[in-house]
């Protein structure tokens, strides 16, 4: 296996039907990261199952690789986290990506980053870019004045109705490696709640909601930006004490620990989030969810299944102690079936082969959307 932090043309053997990708992956953190860093995670497992599947794949990011890429191409050193929220490291990483994609002979590009999708029509190989972030706003109009340079994916249906202007080929759910978490069929009995302390998150409500229903609470979240953590001192900490516990931001053994146990995933989000990857991570730990029905809730979460969905605050913990009462084993074969790594993989590789123009074996000739990914490519981006 190759791993090299070098430039030069690459070629690299593949089997029939294997596809040659390249990974470029946000700068902020490790591919896949010690603590917080959602996107960072799904990009870690989208390498391993791709690779697993028998396709190689060239990744692009910063500080150590920890995936099973046959190739990794450094653009920092050490990822410059603590800069999260400057654009320049971002600049800096797309000017350093691109330096290596001109030597790579790939079929597919798959862009997670935010300035490097603006290089995508001077590449020779076509950009897929996944809308990890809002898709509205500010951020929404940036990637419908990309157009046609870019072939954008949603990780939910919720998230592409919220712009019809994007040119966009296929939606597919984020994935976690179920078999990494252990489900946990006894529970500790405490409301579990894991994000960053934002107003978006509401883990206020969730300390409410909790104490309504007599249970415990343990907050596990990132604060490291200056307005996390003035939100986290005048919203969050008046509240700690024995039956409100902050144990800090958790990194990866810590969250599964956590939420092996917990009795139910408090998720009152405020906003219209595409896609919370903390919701497949709690089902892959047989862990239920309450939570709002709000961005891809409805999506995720098997109403009265595998979580329950509230209808206002007042409702929140009357959801809370009706998701502790459902079925672990439920959410966990939920978890298998629809928000493994291998699932995502198939969904992406899809995806490449139908913008790529490469023929799709059996089953990846199924509709990949609702609005007819069997069209040839020049029908849906023409």
């Amino acid at each position: 296996m190759l791993k090299t932090t070098q430039t030069g043309q690459v070629t690299a053997p593949v089997g029939s039907g294997s596809l040659r990708i390249a990974m470029v992956a946000p700068p902020w953190f490790d591919i896949p990261p010690r603590g917080y860093g959602g996107t960072e995670s799904v990009v870690g497992n989208l390498v391993n199952g791709l690779v697993e599947m028998g396709h190689h794949v060239t990744l692009i990011a910063s500080g150590e690789d920890r995936t099973s890429a046959q190739r990794f191409l450094q653009v920092y050193e050490k990822p410059p986290s603590e800069l999260l929220g400057d654009p320049i490291p971002e600049m800096i990483a797309a000017v350093e990506a691109e330096r290596y994609l001109r030597d790579l002979d790939v079929d597919i590009i798959h862009d997670h980053s935010l300035a490097g999708p603006l290089h995508a029509r001077f590449r020779e190989a076509p950009t897929v870019v996944t809308m990890h972030g809002p898709v509205d706003g500010r951020n929404g109009d940036y990637y419908a004045r990309l157009g046609r340079d870019i072939h954008a994916v949603a990780i939910s249906k919720a998230q592409r109705r919220l712009n019809t202007r994007i040119r966009w080929a296929a939606t597919v759910h984020n994935a976690v490696d179920v078999a990494s978490f252990t489900a946990d069929a006894s529970k500790d009995g405490y409301v579990l709640w894991l994000g960053r302390f934002n107003p978006d998150k509401d883990p206020q409500l969730a300390i409410k909601a909790a104490r309504a229903c007599g249970r415990r609470i343990v907050l596990a979240g990132k604060r490291n930006e200056a307005p996390e953590k003035e939100f986290f001192d005048r919203e969050v900490a008046p509240w700690l004490g024995p039956k409100v516990e902050y144990v800090g931001e958790a990194d990866a053994a810590l969250k599964r620990e956590l939420l092996a146990k917990a009795a139910v995933l408090a998720f009152p989000i405020q906003w219209e989030e595409p896609f919370g990857i903390v919701m497949a991570e709690a089902l892959a730990s047989g862990t239920p969810i309450a939570a709002f029905g709000r961005g891809s809730v409805p999506e995720v979460i098997v109403d009265g299944k595998t979580g329950v969905i509230a209808a206002d605050a007042d409702d929140f913990p009357r959801a809370l102690e009706a998701a502790a009462a459902l079925d672990p084993a439920d959410c966990r074969a939920d978890a298998l079936a629809r928000f493994d790594t291998p699932v995502m993989a198939a969904g992406y590789v899809r995806a490449y082969q139908n913008v790529a123009g490469f023929p799709a074996a059996g089953s990846a000739q199924r509709e990949l959307i609702e609005d007819g990914m069997r069209r040839p490519p020049h029908a849906i981006y023409g």
